[in-house]
Formats: C-alpha cells, structure tokens, sequence
C-alpha cells in the first residue's frame, strides 16, 4: 500500500502545529506543520515517540532537559514522559508513535 501526506486531511493541534497522520496496524506517523514562534504545551501519552526534524529549527524539552533540534536530527520521547516544544523557526517534522494514537484518527 503506498499512501501520500497530501492526500490525507490536515488535523490542527495547537496554533501554528497541523500534521497529516498515517495509522498503521501498531503505529501512526505524522507529518508535522510548525509555524516560527508556534508552542506546544508541556504534556505526556502513553505513546513512544520519535520525532525526526526533516527542516527548521525546534527547541524540545522531555523530563526537563532541554535540547535544539535541527534539520537531521531525531530524539526519542519514551513513554508517559513530559515533553513540550517551540519553535524557532518554521519547522517540517515527521513523528512516530507507538501504538497508535486513537486521538489521531
């Protein structure tokens, strides 16, 4: 099955953070939208999640450090850790969680 971002309907999140998701039978990947000066609140899930930065520049806080993340990077939020996000510049992302995330649908 071959399947595209564009094809799929944008999902906002918060101001300035929309993704487009894919689920799959044990995970769900998203393509990440994020505006200059866009925040997302600290918060937790159940969910492993690997962010890779594909362009931008993002500031990401999990457990209380804090690191920037740039075009190529990857960092892994394990789960029911708290993590939150700003960014610096306008940012493209592709998330990956384990399992899938329902809310998401």
């Amino acid at each position: 099955m071959t399947l595209k971002f564009s094809d799929i309907q944008e999902k906002n999140l918060v101001k300035g953070i929309s993704g487009k998701y894919i689920h799959t039978e044990n995970n769900t990947v998203g393509y990440i939208e994020i505006k200059n000066g866009a925040v997302l609140p600290a918060h937790s899930h159940i969910h492993e999640q690997i962010t890779q930065v594909i362009s931008g520049k993002l500031e990401m806080t999990i457990d209380g450090v804090t690191q920037i993340l740039e075009s190529g990077s990857i960092t892994i939020i394990p789960s029911n850790s708290v993590h939150s996000a700003f960014a610096h510049t306008d940012c493209i992302v592709i998330d990956t969680f384990f399992p899938v995330r329902e809310d998401y649908k």
